[in-house]
């Protein structure tokens, strides 16, 4: 695993720009999407849509060409990325667009065993109201790899993070949950880390053996809507989920 040093915002010009809270109105609006290093037309149509309806949208193989870039830094006030791949031109991992500036980011890499190339994760944290704050973590899990080892391995600092967090945590991304043994690994962590599983009652997550690869956990914050969007523009429908504090 490549770990990068936190980030942290302490110059007093910045934190007068963390001021603006993340959830201002009790409704935090967010959509999780892999979105295939946008290789399918149609993709950006699908983040214009919802860019005025969410303050925080959870990216996968997010590759950063200048159409992305150039919608993320229109529309969001921050961008924050973790590389995994570096094509020639561009990079692709995950990415976090959020309404307001985390005060701390904490970027995590972890090398598929086979294939010789890194996943990436991003924790965030944002402030809300009353002096809070909320984490959310943004992940795109190993795929190939024989056994869970490495599998488990990529969520231990992540729990590390949440465990001293005391406040609402969102935890989503492509987790690759395509055996029963990783479901089985997930659903242990989540337990571990007192996270609940979003559920969809119209269910159209994209699945590989049956098993659905994309999820939302979450902690110390209510869900008031659920749904996934069937569109072509991925190999993955995006999730959307606003929940209420």
């Amino acid at each position: 695993m490549h770990n990068v040093p936190p980030i942290l915002y302490d110059n007093q010009q910045t934190l007068s720009k963390l001021e603006v809270p993340l959830l201002g109105s009790h409704i935090l609006r967010v959509m999780v999407w892999n979105i295939f290093k946008q290789q399918r037309a149609n993709w950006l149509s699908i983040l214009h849509k919802f860019k005025n309806k969410t303050q925080l949208v959870l990216l996968q193989e997010a590759q950063t060409t200048p159409e992305l870039m150039k919608f993320a830094t229109s529309n969001y006030l921050s961008a924050d990325k973790v590389p995994a791949i570096i094509f020639p031109q561009y990079s692709s991992g995950v990415m976090t667009l959020s309404t307001a500036y985390p005060v701390y980011c904490y970027p995590l890499r972890e090398r598929e065993p086979l294939l010789r190339i890194d996943k990436s994760a991003l924790i965030t944290i944002y402030p809300i109201y009353d002096k809070q704050s909320i984490m959310v973590i943004n992940i795109h899990a190993v795929n190939f790899c024989v056994g869970i080892n490495v599998y488990s391995k990529q969520l231990g600092p992540i729990g590390e993070h949440i465990i001293k967090h005391t406040g609402p945590v969102i935890m989503a991304g492509d987790f690759n949950a395509w055996s029963r043994k990783r479901m089985l690994a997930l659903y242990k962590f989540a337990e571990t880390m007192r996270l609940q599983e979003v559920n969809f009652i119209n269910d159209q997550r994209t699945k590989v053996f049956g098993r659905p690869l994309d999820f939302i956990f979450y902690r110390n914050i209510k869900v008031n809507e659920a749904s996934v969007l069937v569109t072509k523009a991925s190999d993955h429908n995006p999730l959307l989920v606003a929940f209420q504090k």
